[in-house]
């Protein structure tokens, strides 16, 4: 009876869980962001450290050894490919919702619980849609481009840039922004913003 319902009670808190994480994912962050590879990497993420902080929870171990077990798998990054501030945003929304998820116990009351997690999923639509960017609306769509000349990436040269983009792409192109750049490979990660309508 009780082995029933402590898998009964794991899997309800995941189940929930995984639907918040699914809204916050696939309906909030996918849905302007299509094709990108941080997708499973959240889900990933998400699920992990729910496990990790369900099983940890449960565990009577040194609360110091829980802590720095923790911050080391939550700060965890790829080397190779750095995360942009707005993916490693989303990638601790969705470490603290697990966290939340699994760790509440029977003294937080259901309700807080509900309230904790919308809460989250509100603000976290709020200022996707609403807050962050004027460009980032329905009329605008957004793509990174390799981009290989490094002196227009320059900030002073900021205008010939766009103009240049605008020219190579064909597209109405409204702003664009520097990400990544690789100097010994002679590139850069370019974010471009363009009208809705054009086809790319």
């Amino acid at each position: 009876m009780e082995l029933g319902f402590l898998f009964s009670n794991i899997f309800i808190r995941f189940s929930f869980n995984l639907f918040i994480a699914f809204v916050i994912i696939k309906l909030i962050y996918h849905r302007d962001y299509k094709g990108n590879d941080f997708v499973f990497t959240y889900f990933m993420f998400n699920t992990l450290i729910f496990f990790f902080a369900y099983i940890l929870g449960n565990l009577d171990i040194n609360m110091a050894f829980g802590f720095g077990l923790f911050a080391v798998f939550a700060i965890l990054r790829y080397r190779t490919d750095p995360i942009p501030i707005k993916e490693m945003t989303y990638l601790f929304i969705v470490i603290t919702i697990g966290v939340i998820n699994a760790l509440s116990t029977n003294q937080v009351v259901f309700e807080e619980l509900i309230f904790a997690n919308v809460a989250i999923v509100v603000m976290t639509f709020f200022l996707e849609k609403y807050w962050v960017s004027n460009l980032v609306v329905k009329d605008y769509r957004i793509k990174t481009i390799v981009y290989n000349d490094m002196d227009m990436i320059k900030p002073e040269n900021y205008q010939k840039l766009l103009d240049d983009v605008v020219k190579k792409t064909g597209l109405q192109i409204i702003d664009c922004k520097v990400g990544r750049i690789n100097f010994l490979e002679n590139w850069a990660n370019v974010k471009i913003y363009y009208k809705k309508e054009n086809p790319l």
